[in-house]
């Protein structure tokens, strides 16, 4: 029996780090043979945030349906959607707040607590530094309600050539974690 298709929605926020979400959905968008459906949903500030750091409105580019922030009737909203999977990359401290607070005023905080009650696979980005007490503790909390959090902490023992590069070490980490098959630098192999 051959494993099912993966369900994903990316949410991006406003926080700095576009070129994570784009690099994301570039790989998403190569292992589409994976992948039964990606659904997006984007903060009020992600949109902007993505003009300004990467120069270009590429985000509507992508085969990916585009959900308002605001539409709860979005499929995802909902476990019974059987979506497996919910990344926000890169994920602002606010929402990481709402998150771990259960606040869901939002698609976004919507999605975050129908995959925690679930028990399916959250992950989210932050790439915020310096930390304060009280982002550790909502990291903690997260992590202690199944979310996991992969810090927008790239590697260099790759090699990385550009930003891009630099970002996929990143992303990687996420599409593995996401459980995704791909090739991408595997730490002692040559």
């Amino acid at each position: 029996m051959s494993n099912p298709k993966h369900k994903i929605v990316v949410a991006v926020t406003g926080a700095s780090g576009s070129i994570y979400a784009k690099v994301l959905l570039d790989k998403l968008s190569r292992l589409k043979d994976q992948i039964e459906d990606v659904a997006l949903v984007f903060s009020d500030n992600a949109k902007e945030v993505w003009s300004v750091e990467l120069g270009n409105r590429d985000y509507e580019k992508y085969s990916f349906k585009i959900y308002n922030k605001n539409d709860f009737n979005a499929p995802f909203a909902s476990g019974s959607a059987k979506y497996g999977t919910l990344i926000i990359c890169p994920c602002s401290m606010g929402t990481m707040a709402r998150i771990a607070s259960g606040i869901s005023n939002d698609l976004i905080t919507r999605a975050a607590d129908v995959i925690l009650k679930e028990r399916r696979k959250l992950i989210l980005i932050p790439r915020d530094t310096p930390l304060s007490l009280i982002h550790i503790n909502n990291m903690k909390t997260v992590t202690e309600a199944g979310g996991i959090i992969c810090p927008a902490s790239p590697s260099f023992y790759s090699q990385p050539k550009n930003f891009e590069d630099l970002a996929a070490t990143v992303v990687d980490r996420v599409i593995d974690l996401a459980g995704l098959e791909q090739v991408s630098f595997r730490w002692g192999n040559k």
